[in-house]
């Protein structure tokens, strides 16, 4: 990225009939966000328009055919189709999910290209999305497939608690087969790298949450504490890692044990998200750590019930757009204290 220009955040439309473009048309009616970033849209110039004239937004777009017409200082809106599109909000729409995925290719592939500098995802349902092209239960193991950086995870963050998931979608009946020693110590990896560098932590204090309720009472509702988190935590503590736990999920968020952590790793999606969501919803982001590239949601989903309707609240998907820009800044600035050792020592003194 040149010295000169903004960090550009490309964003997908996400569910055409959801709150997407909604809580994206609110967030950047503010024209400071300019200050910030250039951001751009990959969908439809006609289709901003209508969506900024069903509510009744003050929002000029930069229409434009491909990424390497982005004007820095504009709204870019990337004409990745033609079609005029009629939109029912609240409703899936298998057709239009077609054109969710067209956004979404497009814009992964701007990213993969450097196009655009981070990669914000307005919500999408997984029904209507799903084709040969998208056979994936989520954003996360899509971007996984085609961004580098090998595994991913998926990491809810915000200012005061980050939650990562051992397994994410997963059946329940499942979770306890699916996590083994390799897979704890890959996710904690994972989660340990990315809060250094995206983060700025410099020595990660994570705790991790038993599998089974009272993380099995020693054996007595369920083992896999005993035999496989308990040896295999010991492992990593044993080789300088600050990984505590397993720790009893339905008293450790009750007492606020999560404010002693850097990070909380959950064994199970509900696990993890329900008390990230109570305790953070509206101001979370979800965020793909262990890419190459940087990718952030906001932490809701569609919410059929209210689009429309100009109801949605947009601070989440606005918490993504500035999380997405702060990460971008501290990777880079790892990357150069990683590489001149150095410069690092002279930033300690």
């Amino acid at each position: 990225m040149k010295k000169a220009q903004k960090i550009r955040v490309g964003i997908s439309i996400g569910d055409l009939n959801g709150i997407g473009s909604e809580v994206l048309l609110k967030t950047f009616e503010d024209s400071r966000m300019l200050d910030f970033c250039t951001p751009v849209i990959f969908a439809n110039n006609k289709l901003l328009s209508f969506y900024k004239k069903h509510f009744k937004m003050n929002i000029n777009f930069h229409g434009i055919d491909n990424a390497k017409q982005i004007i820095d200082g504009k709204y870019n809106v990337i004409n990745v189709w033609k079609d005029t599109l009629k939109i029912n909000f609240g409703e899936e729409d298998k057709y239009l999910g077609s054109f969710t995925l067209q956004s979404l290719e497009a814009a992964t592939q701007a990213l993969k290209e450097e196009h655009i500098d981070v990669l914000v995802t307005a919500p999408i349902n997984k029904n209507v999305i799903q084709s040969n092209k998208f056979n994936f239960p989520g954003h996360t193991d899509y971007l996984a497939k085609h961004l580098g950086g090998g595994e991913s995870l998926m990491f809810m963050i915000s200012e005061n608690l980050k939650v990562g998931l051992l397994t994410d979608h997963v059946p329940v009946k499942d979770v306890a087969e699916v996590i083994t020693p390799a897979l704890i110590e890959k996710k904690i990896k994972i989660i340990s790298s990315s809060l250094e560098a995206d983060f700025r932590v410099r020595k990660p204090k994570i705790a991790v949450l038993g599998i089974n309720p009272h993380s099995g009472d020693n054996g007595v509702i369920g083992n896999e504490e005993e035999e496989v988190l308990k040896p295999t935590l010991k492992k990593l503590r044993d080789r300088g890692n600050l990984v505590y736990g397993p720790y009893a999920a339905d008293s450790f968020f009750g007492t606020k044990n999560y404010l002693n952590f850097d990070a909380v790793v959950a064994a199970y999606h509900d696990q993890g998200l329900i008390p990230f969501k109570t305790l953070s919803f509206g101001n979370g982001v979800n965020f793909t750590a262990g890419l190459d590239r940087i990718r952030t949601s906001p932490d809701h989903g569609t919410a059929y019930e209210i689009a429309g309707k100009g109801e949605a609240d947009p601070t989440s998907f606005k918490e993504a757009v500035f999380a997405a820009i702060e990460i971008f800044r501290n990777r880079e600035e790892y990357k150069e204290l990683t590489k001149n050792p150095l410069k690092k020592q002279n930033k300690k003194l």
